[in-house]
């Protein structure tokens, strides 16, 4: 006999812990194990078996100025991510990070972490692209590679760090709801247990998420099926503002029909993309970097190649990527998986023919705000009179208009990884970066967790709301008495072909306003899904389900973020204002007197503000903003 929606979640239990951790992933993992270290009770909440989690896609590298193959250092890496942002990045973030870089790579070699050699001993690296010496001079080998599978190595070797930490571990549970008090502290989370179907309160005295990116919001995706931007929606619905939604990356060799990553390492590795000519076209569109031009860059000018009739196929629509004169032994020394995703999803040999390759979606650049702690950031206060920033080229001086305080910690709260924007990648990330960001931002969350925790709570933790598990009861008890409505995964496929039709590589202000208009008028649809199955015992269709929700609000902020937007800047390109290269203000339609700010979207009331952008860096002269040539 069917039991009541009351008796199902009749037995609540209530978890508490130091410190909770929503995502098992390469960030997840680096904070736990900085916190385990410091004797702190720890439970990380994942999807997936940790080691299943999205960084295992990672293949290229890892970034860092080790100076291994070629000189370098931190300052290179620090320009070369300021530009590859488009100047959005917080230029003091992205001193920190690229500062710290060095260091907690050798951090991962003394974990064990099974980074390629050199002859000599030291850390093989690889040139990636964006990546230079001596500002832009030329290409430079920065990417710390274990072969083509940077990222599998990297978790591993954190899941077994952690594994002897004793961390613990809550596997194939899913995060539902956040807990705020009426003071807007955070307390923890409210999740399920896949195995049961049972609800539990997880109690905490600092809540961090690392739940990964949103890239399954759209319909051609490099991202694992879990990523579907649970962390954001959660935030959003309590009220935390999105940072930067409308950058997306889209990686410019996914392989055509399959959206499968081929890395970038190809072409650190010398790879060329060549057009139905054979023509290496990359060296008209980037002189100097060529074929290791920044992402967006190579993106836009593969799409340009093939809107102009020089794609490739019998439909002329994807461009080639040639490996054929690297040779069959440093394939399969360097690039093993790419040999064997050739083979598998193209049908192709690498190490003979080329593999037929289109830009798809990769990576978020926005997410929730934080700072270099990796604390949730909010705007405080009210404005008098409206937001406005401006940089003067002749002071060489940013300046805004505002009187909120824009960087106020939302207390016990902290995100880190692709979820968060603190922001380093700006409009635009650079290769390698990503897995840099992880273990920076891991690493810096996990030490001020520690002195929160130990300085600020002692053995107390702040009481829990009475109407603690409400709002999740409510949407759990809704798609078990559901009796009409549509299946999760129709309505998740329609918001997927909305985001991709609407806000692709090329964008047009037409496309994203109807964009906007089709992603709202579905709502309904989103708030009224069916539930045939109202099994508990691993109930997938009442997981996707749940993340239809989140996907909804990352789309949403996604194109209303975008449609807002009036101008040009790193993945964020949209036709009606694009600009020549050299024209005298707003080189390629970049507009920074306007538009060198922040995009902040709310999930009431769609509402948007901006912030400034972070100019000043910590300790060095911040990099002018400046036409970007490659």
């Amino acid at each position: 006999m069917a039991t009541t929606p009351k008796e199902n979640y009749s037995n609540i239990q209530t978890l508490s812990f130091d410190a909770v951790i929503v995502g098992g992933g390469g960030s997840g993992m680096r904070a736990a194990y900085q916190l385990a270290q410091a004797g702190l009770k720890v439970a990380v909440l994942t999807k997936v078996f940790p080691t299943r989690s999205h960084t295992v896609a990672a293949q290229g590298g890892i970034g860092a100025s080790l100076g291994n193959m070629q000189e370098d250092n931190w300052h290179y890496h620090f320009y070369d991510t300021v530009k590859g942002s488009d100047w959005l990045g917080d230029q003091d973030a992205i001193e920190f990070m690229t500062r710290e870089a060095p260091k907690v790579v050798y951090e991962l070699e003394h974990l064990g972490m099974p980074f390629d050699r050199n002859e000599d001993g030291t850390i093989y690296q690889r040139p990636f692209g964006g990546h230079s010496a001596n500002y832009g001079e030329k290409a430079v080998p920065r990417a710390c590679a274990a072969a083509d599978r940077t990222g599998h190595a990297l978790l591993h070797t954190l899941y077994q760090s952690n594994v002897k930490m004793g961390t613990q571990f809550y596997v194939e549970w899913i995060a539902l709801d956040l807990i705020r008090n009426e003071a807007g502290d955070v307390l923890g989370v409210t999740a399920i247990d896949q195995e049961t179907g049972n609800i539990a309160v997880f109690q905490a005295k600092a809540t961090l998420f690392a739940t990964g990116g949103a890239g399954r919001v759209y319909r051609a995706s490099t991202n694992a099926y879990i990523n579907t931007g649970d962390g954001l929606g959660m935030a959003a619905r309590a009220g935390i503002p999105l940072q930067d939604m409308e950058f997306w990356q889209f990686h410019p060799t996914g392989v055509a029909g399959a959206g499968v990553l081929l890395t970038e390492g190809c072409r650190g590795e010398g790879g060329i993309l060549r057009n139905k000519d054979g023509e290496p076209f990359m060296e008209r569109y980037a002189p100097t970097l060529k074929d290791l031009a920044p992402r967006d860059f190579v993106s836009r000018s593969m799409d340009q190649e093939i809107k102009e009739g020089r794609g490739c196929g019998p439909k002329a629509d994807y461009i080639l990527l040639d490996m054929t004169h690297l040779g069959a032994e440093t394939i399969m020394k360097r690039l093993p998986s790419v040999f064997e995703i050739g083979k598998k999803f193209a049908n192709v040999d690498c190490t003979k023919e080329p593999i037929p390759v289109v830009p798809t979606i990769h990576y978020q650049m926005g997410g929730i705000p934080t700072n270099i702690h990796g604390q949730v950031v909010v705007p405080h206060g009210v404005e008098e009179g409206e937001f406005s920033a401006h940089y003067d080229k002749d002071s060489k001086e940013y300046t805004y208009k505002g009187t909120r305080d824009y960087v106020k910690p939302v207390k016990g709260f902290y995100a880190i990884g692709e979820c968060s924007c603190v922001s380093v990648h700006g409009a635009n990330r650079l290769g390698t970066n990503s897995l840099l960001d992880l273990v920076v931002f891991g690493k810096a969350a996990g030490e001020h967790i520690i002195d929160y925790v130990t300085k600020h709570h002692g053995d107390d933790y702040a009481p829990l709301p009475t109407d603690v598990l409400e709002n999740t009861l409510a949407r759990v008890r809704k798609l078990d008495e559901s009796a009409t409505g549509e299946n999760a995964q129709e309505v998740a496929d329609v918001i997927r072909d909305i985001v991709q039709d609407h806000a692709g590589v090329f964008r047009t202000q037409a496309l994203l306003d109807k964009g906007v208009k089709e992603i709202l008028a579905i709502e309904s649809r989103v708030r009224n899904i069916h539930l045939k199955d109202k099994s508990k015992v691993f109930n997938t269709a009442r997981v996707e389900a749940l993340e239809v929700e989140n996907l909804y609000e990352v789309a949403k902020a996604t194109l209303i973020s975008a449609a807002a937007r009036k101008e040009c800047r790193g993945a964020h390109t949209v036709v009606d204002y694009e600009l020549a290269p050299d024209h005298p203000t707003y080189s390629y339609g970049r507009r920074d007197d306007e538009w060198m700010k922040h995009t902040l979207w709310y999930s009431v009331d769609n509402r948007l503000e901006y912030k400034p952008v972070r100019f000043k860096p910590l300790t060095v002269e911040a990099i002018e903003p400046k036409p970007r040539t490659f």
